[in-house]
């Protein structure tokens, strides 16, 4: 088999953001991805791009704000190329409080971000009831961020895909078994049909990239199980995106997404009675309509977390060539167009202006 410039393995939402990203420069890519698993984090994701409402650690906000933004162009860019709407909506996302202490540490959230320069909002009660009449009656109030939003997941993926396509790269539906490796450089990846040469290999296989044979250190990427449904979005109810406590409803065409459990399961992706009754209760505490309407369906998925909730995204200090885009936790589509600039620059000068400082692979070994 000829050589490759970039062997990506996995072919999610942010393998598939990287093959798109690194094609685009010129290179030659092959991604390796055995095909849909109903264990894989991006189906299971509801595609919220949650930058100010989910922050996280504060070395994620800038990443997370900027990746949220690079989807304004993107959208429209891949549903020229391709065809395939990725379903981009940005119409905010409501954090809802309901009690006086979570009212006040979103205040001062609020004033938090406002400070850093990002637009955000305090919704009193009375206007959280005139926006979305019915959502949250009790609520006591909820942080705004107008610029948040949603998009379809598996949408993104398979536009990314199809890009990377349209551009030279080809798709192998098969798993990789292990990296092949000599004299400190990696050389390829070893499937069952044998070696796949390739110049670099960059490993976004989420959950399963520590189970790729001949990595030269231990990833501690762990499964965590978050449990999804899905209903009619009630009639004559606003569209909206309501969250709170990690729970949360998403409006996507006539649908309700109701999400998320976050579970310690191994690679067990089965819905439980358990996990469904706690998404329906904080369903229906942030929009009480949901009550009558009946489940369509419930799924799945395993995301990829690391000890510290940050991603794992750079080079391997030890091997040459060799590169990560794993560990993305619940926001690997929100980071995925990001991730992708960030590794093709890597692939092609060597250099990126993001500071990854921090998601260095070797970081837990220190």
């Amino acid at each position: 088999m000829k050589a490759v410039d970039v062997a990506i393995v996995g072919g999610g939402a942010v393998g598939a953001a990287c093959a798109r990203a690194v094609a685009l420069r010129g290179l030659e890519v092959a991604i390796f991805e055995p095909g849909p698993d109903p264990a894989a984090a991006s189906p299971a994701s509801a595609g919220m791009l949650a930058a100010q409402v989910e922050p996280g650690a504060e070395t994620l906000v800038a990443l997370s704000v900027r990746s949220r933004d690079l989807y304004e162009p993107l959208a429209p860019a891949l549903l020229e190329t391709t065809g395939i709407d990725i379903g981009f909506w940005r119409a905010g996302i409501a954090a809802v409080a309901f009690d006086d202490p979570a009212a006040d540490r979103l205040k001062d959230e609020v004033a938090r971000q406002r400070q850093a320069g990002l637009r955000c909002d305090w919704l009193e009660p009375d206007d959280m009831r005139e926006r979305w009449p019915g959502a949250a009656p009790d609520c006591r109030g909820a942080l705004f961020a107008p610029e948040d939003g949603a998009l379809d997941p598996e949408a993104l993926t398979r536009a990314c895909l199809a890009d990377a396509r349209r551009l030279g790269a080809t798709l192998h539906a098969e798993k990789v078994d292990a990296l092949a490796s000599a004299e400190g450089r990696v050389r390829g990846v070893v499937t069952a049909r044998g070696t796949a040469p390739a110049e670099h290999v960059l490993l976004a296989a989420g959950v399963w990239s520590q189970q790729i044979g001949g990595l030269p250190r231990a990833l501690p990427v762990e499964p965590m199980r978050g449990q999804m449904a899905a209903t009619a979005w009630p009639h004559d109810t606003a569209r909206a995106i309501l969250y709170h406590d990690h729970g949360y409803v998403l409006a996507r065409g006539p649908d309700a997404v109701l999400g998320s459990t976050m579970e310690r399961a191994g690679f067990d992706a089965r819905v439980t009675n358990e996990g469904l009754a706690q998404i329906f209760r904080g369903a229906v505490r942030l929009l009480p309509a949901l009550v009558t309407q009946p489940v369509q369906r419930m799924w799945a998925g395993l995301r990829p977390a690391t000890p510290d909730g940050l991603p794992i995204m750079g080079r391997d200090p030890d091997t040459e060539r060799l590169w990560y885009a794993t560990g993305h936790g619940r926001n690997g589509i929100l980071h995925a167009a990001l991730t992708g600039e960030i590794m093709a620059d890597l692939l092609t000068s060597g250099v990126t202006d993001v500071d990854i400082g921090p998601f260095r692979v070797d970081r837990f070994q220190q």
